[in-house]
Parts: structure tokens; sequence; C-alpha cells
């Protein structure tokens, strides 16, 4: 390295020294924001900013992030720790631990963009390495030696931060003299995450660091569903019987551990059949098909008993959002509350969803958080309305919206939005709209909890 006083002092020393600086606080048109903020400010009863929480995986849903800011910063992100595809693979591979690329990947795009620094960090943080193996390798010895033009607006505070821990990752790396790990495509946000991860030996602790260096506001929560410093393999049974392992082998199986993750609807091909349910399965041992039951995140469980809204976005149905919710605990908090609990549904098809109906979305939703497939002994038999009571629909999209399946599953309450198309993904929300059709359904609520006699005359 060219400096070589980065032991375990100095490791400390900077983060001792990091400045925790205070945060910076149906038809759509352009002043959607606008109106759903609003929507919450009408009344002095109501002029709080609504509370949260959404479960998602790292891609999908941080397209309406900025429109989300604008409305309110107090949402709970709930996301998975089983992904095993692209650089977090290798990562996983070599030191073992839970996956962190969604949660690295919601962390950057709720990151503050207000100040030069700001941006310069983010930049550094999002930077993946070259495609070629041995490109990546000179980049990373770049940028680990503080000699990369990325680290060009980062004032000394936050680089001694930022580097002492992706050159503890570095230290990491070394010691497995017996593994050889590729670079190749490696996100540098992943690399500090995994350094801070192993130093604290806490994911906890990771996220709260990573949270504080790219400014998140701190009513804005990340949070694995599963808080664990151990390896997380996800499976899947389908109603064929055929388990598959793993996470990226059910969604998007690729050659090889380290190539882009192509999430483009027609690139894969279609599974046997239809996935009937999700579980965690053992990473240790000889019986890697033994399934395991790893606790739920008890800060999620209590971020459930206090929010105005739970919302289950879009993305990957099986491998983003019913991992979170077949953990025990998750379904009985879930139908405790009587508040909106918001189905996104998907504008396209993907490989986990081939031939669903809007109401075989709600059916699997309800089976995960039932774990209806699972021990019988943990399962619950809540009805769908327990779980989901209101859906939001992309205009022209492509999942079919059987209004009368829905009825009878005791979902009347859909709303049409405004959509975009965008190629190689198809249709999605507009963000704009998307934003404000949840707020108005959340101040709807409000409305009918302050004035309930008000509502029922008029319906």
């Amino acid at each position: 390295m060219a400096d070589g006083s980065w032991g375990p002092a100095a490791l400390r020393s900077p983060f001792l020294r990091f400045p925790f600086l205070p945060m910076a606080a149906g038809h759509c048109n352009g002043v959607c924001s606008r109106r759903a903020i609003s929507s919450f400010s009408s009344s002095p009863n109501t002029s709080a900013p609504p509370s949260l929480l959404v479960f998602s995986g790292g891609t999908a849903f941080n397209g309406v992030i900025e429109e989300l800011k604008k409305v309110t910063t107090q949402v709970a992100h709930v996301l998975p720790v089983s992904d095993d595809g692209g650089s977090t693979a290798e990562i996983v591979r070599v030191l073992g631990g839970p996956a962190v690329g969604d949660i690295r990947s919601r962390c950057l795009r709720l990151s503050d963009e207000s100040t030069f620094e700001a941006l310069a960090v983010r930049r550094l943080l999002g930077h993946r390495l070259s495609l070629d193996a041995s490109e990546a390798k000179t980049e990373w010895y770049e940028i680990v030696e503080g000699e990369h033009y990325l680290w060009n607006g980062v004032s000394q505070p936050y680089r001694e931060t930022i580097r002492a821990f992706l050159v503890y990752f570095q230290n990491q790396i070394l010691r497995r003299s017996n593994e050889s790990f590729c670079f190749s495509n490696g996100s540098i946000g992943n690399f500090f995450f995994a350094g801070a991860r192993i130093f604290f030996q806490s994911l906890d602790a990771a996220i709260f660091l990573f949270s504080r260096v790219s400014e998140i506001p701190t009513e804005s929560l990340v949070l694995p569903v599963i808080s664990t410093n151990d390896r997380l393999t996800l499976g899947c049974e389908l109603w064929d019987g055929t388990i598959i392992r793993g996470q990226n082998e059910i969604s998007h199986p690729t050659s090889g551990c380290m190539e882009p993750i192509n999430k483009d609807c027609t690139s894969t091909t279609a599974l046997p059949s239809r996935i009937k349910r999700v579980f965690y399965m053992s990473s240790e041992g000889t019986n890697l098909l033994h399934e395991v039951f790893p606790a739920a995140n008890p800060t999620v469980l209590e971020q459930l008993g206090k929010v105005d809204c739970i919302v289950y976005a879009m993305g990957s149905l099986f491998t983003s959002i019913c991992p979170s919710l077949v953990l025990h605990g998750i379904g009985e908090a879930i139908a405790s509350r009587s508040i909106p609990k918001v189905l996104l549904l998907n504008g396209s098809h993907d490989r986990e969803t081939t031939g669903l109906s809007a109401s075989g979305f709600v059916s699997a939703i309800t089976d995960a958080l039932n774990r209806t497939y699972g021990d019988p002994d943990k399962s619950l038999k809540k009805l769908p309305s327990d779980y989901i009571n209101s859906l939001l629909v992309p205009r022209d999209g492509q999942v079919t919206v059987d209004v009368h399946h829905l009825a009878d599953q005791g979902i009347f309450h859909v709303v049409t939005v405004d959509s975009v198309h965008v190629p190689k993904v198809g249709t999605i929300f507009d963000p704009k709209c998307l934003i404000k059709a949840l707020a108005d359904l959340i101040s709807a609520h409000k409305d009918s909890m302050l004035h309930p006699r008000a509502i029922a005359h008029n319906s």
C-alpha cells in the first residue's frame, strides 16, 4: 500500500474522528408531489408526515425513492439478505456472511445529494469496477491506495473513514490465501459494507456507518429482515416438487458468478413449474437441502407495530418480497394492524410470476405470511384481506387484474395508476403518480379514522 499505517488503531481513529453531521432533512400531472404533500397538511390533525414500512428488493422500488422523499422520509425499508448474484456472490463465497447488495443499493438511493462532497461520496460508493478481471484489480488497488480520481471531492475525514474499511476488506481477502478473489464488476459500496460488517462483527453497525457516511436522514431506516452475521441461502419448492437452491438460480440464473445480472424478463428460460413457496436452507454442513428457520429482525417487528402504512413493493415477488414475509412473527404483526396494507402490482411478468394474475400475487403473499406450505405447527390461517386491503395497478400492465377473484379474497379497493414504458423492463409505475396515489390512500384512511361517521354517511 502507499501508506503502511493502516493497523487496528488507524481503523478506529478515523471512525472516532468521523463527523456525524446533522441530517438534511387516478390521473397524474406535474403537480402530483405537491398535491401529495398538501394532502398531509390540510388539517392540524394530519400535519405529521406519514410513516411507512416497505417490503422490497434492491432494484424495482429504487425508482420511486426520490418522489417518496418529497412526501415523507419516515420510511422503514425492509430488505432481504439472501441475494447471491454478482459481486455479492463473490464476497459471500470468499468471506461468508449475509448478502449486502440490496441494502447497499437502497442506502445509495437514500443518500444525500445536496452538496458537492455528498455527490462525490455517492459516486465513489456507487462505482463498479471493470468487467475485465485484470483491469478491475488494477482499478481496485488505485482506489484502496487513495490514488483514484473517485476520491476527488471527498474531504480528509470522509476519505480516512471510507478508505479504512476498504483497506480492512482487502486485508480480509489477503488472509484467505487459499481463495482467489475476483474483482470483476465489483461494487465499491459492497466492499465498504463488507469491510465494516466484518470489522464490527455486526450487520446493523455496518448499516449505521454506511447511513452516516452517505448522510441518510436519521428517520429513514434500512433494515435487513434478518439481522445476522451468517450466510443465508434462499431456496424454493416448485409445484412439481423440484427444489432450487440459491436466489439467483431461482430468479436470474447466470453462467458465471461475477457477470452482470440481466433482469430482462425475456432473457431467462422459464421455470419447469410455478413456485409453490420459498424458504431458507442450511449454508453449512453436509445436508445443504435442510430447511432452517432464522428469526426476524426485532426492529422490523417493532416498526410493523408503529407505522401508518405497510407496502409490498413491486419487484421479484418470490425472491425479493416473500423472503421477508415467511419469517415467524411477520404475518402475526401485519394481521394485527388496521392500517392501509398496499400491494404495488408489477407491470410485467418475470421468470417467477409467468401466468400469475393479480389474485395470484395476493395468494402468494398470503401463503408466505401464513407460512401455508411450511411446518404446519407454525402456519397461520389468516385471510388475504388481513394482509392486503388495497391494490395499486400500473395502467396497461401485463398482469391480469381479475377483480372478481380479488373480491372473493376480500380486496375491493383497486386503483389504476398512470404508467410509463421502459425498454427491456416493460411497464412500470409513473413515480409521481404512484406516490400521489399512495399518499391519497393514506390520507383517506386517516380521515376515516378522524371522522368515521361522516365517511360512513357519505359512502
